[in-house]
């Protein structure tokens, strides 16, 4: 009785060790400048849909905590599944994905009409 205890007292700790291991610590990302716009339109990510996503340093994430539509329609020809905008973001990225806190986007220039004589 004691051998099983003492087998099982030594699997469960070697489990636990090996499962700590395994755990991707989480990069934190603090007011960084990065690209937004719809992963699978803009950023040639795989997905069934359009969903949010960030390019930090050149890889794409997709994005949770802010849906795509919560910035406006992401059909629009400014939007975010015709064109990459900046933002600058507060989160981590955490098992390939970007967790955001916050996300602000950058100010796009706007097209001066012509003026009308």
């Amino acid at each position: 009785m004691k051998r099983l205890n003492l087998l099982l007292l030594f699997a469960t700790l070697t489990f636990t060790a090996y499962a700590q291991d395994t755990v991707k610590k989480a990069t934190k990302i603090e007011k960084k400048q990065v690209e937004i716009a719809c992963g699978e339109c803009m950023f040639k990510m795989p997905g069934k849909g359009c969903d949010l996503a960030v390019r930090i340093d050149g890889t794409p994430y997709f994005v949770d905590g802010r849906k795509i539509d919560d910035f406006g329609d992401a059909h629009a020809d400014d939007g975010f599944c015709n064109a990459i905008r900046k933002a600058t973001v507060t989160g981590e990225i955490v098992d390939g994905r970007f967790k955001a806190k916050s996300v602000q986007l950058a100010e796009t220039k706007k097209k001066e009409q012509p003026k009308s004589k």
